[in-house]
């Protein structure tokens, strides 16, 4: 196996006395792996965003859903294609001594089981939190939050058992055989309404048609739906239609603007605030405060590009860390969004390569060969905000290939569209006819 080298390894130190450690050095090691793996996905989320807002207008995604999606596929890759994944993604290779290479050897040695098992934990307490906070909505309080996982497995095709039941025991995600080879569209559909269920039906038609065919052997997909009230509403009758200027970045301010009248809600009440030379920062909390939304504004009418390249972990850090609870007039437009995105073009330039090239991909940690290859991954987002609180919902899909159809599988052959015919004599190889057929019943 080649060397890893991602952005950072996490080692898990392990106790040596009785081949085990104590309960309190495991709860600090998962919260070191917690804290690992959150501090990844959010420096994914940087990254990611610095790409995408490249694109004009609006703009929104759920990184998480994205990592947590792609975390799947990472369970089976393995070689140049997992260093390059967790490389991108910001996993920490979390390392356990014992399975680390000896002799002084510089091959580094994942712990997969333990990364999964730190992820899905974090998947577990988000989903376990949401929903012993979903049945006070009824009363007005709390939040419901939800994260779903599956598999979409073409039926008959074999899976590695292991990468299977890692995937069911810390990702919640169970295998779902659907028939690519012969009813592409029907698994069109199935894996369609799956993620329309799971994200209370905000999310429609994620995979779009003629992006499965016969050669798909998986469909990857996660889920995630969020509703929460604010933990100080707006009030209805306060909403007051205001001007909102809008600007096109390619032309100067003076000539730029544009202004057009929105639904504006206002309040005043303790928030958390902060303030700097060229920005303001808002925190509007969900009810029991475990959920909040940021609002950084800039004070420039046309600051949004300066701070769009201001825009890092770091700055984000410091920006948070001087929010302080405050009275503050409030005035934030009603707004409605949905965004999707094609990530393939993406991820690669972002230096996950392999992974989305056939014949160099490798994911033999899914079925223990390397003629699996991600084809695309999609992204769909939708965002309603308004007096009572917010609603959101994602979903993320990754599908994959067969690179060719090797001697092992069963090729199937439906001429059911137009084709090209021959007759020829073998023994010379002379064509003695050509024919195209376009309509059978002519």
């Amino acid at each position: 196996m080649k060397p890893i080298k991602p952005g950072f390894i996490l080692v898990v130190a392990m106790a040596v006395a009785a081949g085990c450690f104590g309960k309190e050095q495991q709860t600090t090691r998962e919260k070191i792996e917690a804290k690992s793996i959150v501090e990844g996905n959010n420096k994914f989320a940087m990254a990611l965003y610095a790409k995408l807002r490249e694109q004009k207008g609006n703009l929104f995604f759920s990184p998480y859903s994205i990592s947590t999606a792609l975390a799947l596929v990472y369970a089976g890759a393995r070689g140049q294609t997992e260093t390059q994944m967790a490389d991108v993604l910001h996993f920490p290779i979390i390392v356990s001594p014992d399975k680390s290479a000896t002799g002084g050897s510089s091959t580094i040695v994942p712990d997969r089981q333990q990364f999964a098992s730190a992820f899905g934990k974090i998947v577990k307490d988000l989903n376990a939190r949401g929903k012993k906070a979903c049945p006070e909505r009824s009363r007005g309080g709390s939040y419901e939050l939800t994260i779903a996982n599956a598999l979409w497995g073409q039926k008959g095709y074999e899976f590695l058992k292991e990468f299977l039941r890692l995937i069911e025991a810390n990702y919640d995600g169970q295998l779902n055989e659907v028939d690519f080879v012969t009813a592409a569209e029907a698994a069109r559909n199935t894996i369609n309404s799956w993620v329309e269920k799971k994200t209370n039906d905000k999310i429609k038609n994620l995979i779009g048609p003629g992006v499965l065919d016969e050669m798909t052997r998986l469909v990857l997909t996660n889920a995630i739906y969020f509703k929460g009230n604010w933990q100080s509403q707006f009030k209805e009758d306060r909403t007051r239609p205001a001007p909102f200027t809008l600007l096109d970045g390619d032309k100067p301010v003076s000539s730029a603007v544009e202004r057009i009248e929105v639904p504006m809600m206002n309040q005043t009440a303790e928030f958390g605030y902060m303030e700097t030379e060229d920005l303001q920062g808002l925190e509007l909390p969900y009810v029991d405060e475990e959920l909040s939304m940021i609002i950084l504004l800039p004070k420039k009418i046309d600051g949004l590009s300066e701070l769009e390249q201001t825009f890092t972990i770091e700055n984000l850090s410091q920006w948070l860390g001087k929010l302080g609870l405050r009275e503050v007039i409030v005035s934030i437009p009603k707004f409605k969004m949905t965004s999707q995105f094609s990530l393939a073009s993406v991820l690669k330039s972002m230096g996950m390569t392999d992974a989305f090239t056939p014949d160099v991909a490798n994911f033999s940690g899914m079925n223990g060969k390397t003629d699996l290859f991600i084809s695309a991954v999609i992204h769909k987002a939708y965002v309603d905000v308004n007096e009572e609180g917010t609603e959101a919902a994602a979903a993320t899909g990754v599908t994959m290939r067969l690179t060719s159809v090797g001697p092992s599988q069963i090729p199937v052959f439906r001429a059911d569209h137009p084709f090209l015919f021959l007759i020829r004599d073998n023994k010379t190889r002379s064509i003695l006819f050509i024919g195209r057929m376009t309509n059978p019943k002519a």
